[in-house]
């Protein structure tokens, strides 16, 4: 298995390494990197895995970008394990620019106007919208849980969240996830190519020298 582990990380581990992986964002690159070369599949199905997984990466379905972007590239025929890796272009260090181009494109198409705060204070538009995101997912579980006792649902700061950012996020996300997944697709192919190639030969290599002996 791709992903199997030897070793059982505790919880806390597994979160701070989101965070700030060990060795850093560069080795962690390198690693996934590596591990989509090695994936057994054609490299134009590994790229558009990869391309469903780095478009997937600019939506606003965080904490479902794994299962969104394996439908993507069931969808566009491709590898989905590549897909899944592919979601890491979406990580602590990418997060900024990556909502700020979905919800200014999202604005953008639709006519209004994004807070310009989150644009000229630095790190507000990370803290801002964690926030937002945090605020809602609390309000829709109290609403769900009002369902079932006596309290009082109360929707109106949900559709402030979902008319002013989740909507033009969303809608927004559809231009630059789509170009980073072309970009992706097209860097991919002749990188996994390049490598499943050399492979090949080092192989044929290895044959003819048992032949030889």
């Amino acid at each position: 298995m791709v992903f199997k582990r030897r070793d059982r990380r505790p919880i806390w581990q597994i979160a701070a390494e989101f965070i700030y992986p060990k060795g850093g964002w560069g080795r962690a690159f390198e690693y996934v990197k590596h591990r989509v070369r090695r994936l057994p599949d054609t490299p134009e199905k590994i790229a558009r895995g990869v391309m469903a997984g780095v478009a997937t990466s600019f939506t606003p379905f965080f904490g479902l970008h794994f299962v969104v972007a394996a439908l993507l590239a069931k969808l566009l025929r491709g590898n989905i394990l590549a897909a899944l890796m592919g979601t890491f272009f979406g990580n602590p260090l990418t997060y900024v620019p990556i909502a700020w181009a979905s919800l200014a494109t999202g604005h953008w198409l639709l006519g209004s106007n994004m807070d310009e705060d989150l644009l000229q204070e630095p790190g507000k538009l990370e803290c801002g919208l964690g926030c937002q995101f945090s605020t809602a997912l609390s309000d829709l579980w109290y609403n769900f849980l009002a369902a079932f006792t006596d309290a009082e649902a109360d929707w109106s700061s949900l559709i402030v969240f979902y008319n002013e950012t989740f909507y033009p996020f969303m809608i927004g996300s559809i231009i630059p996830g789509t170009i980073a997944g072309i970009i992706a697709y097209y860097l991919t192919v002749p990188i996994v190519a390049a490598y499943q190639n050399s492979r090949r030969k080092r192989l044929r290599e290895k044959l003819n020298k048992l032949k030889n002996q």
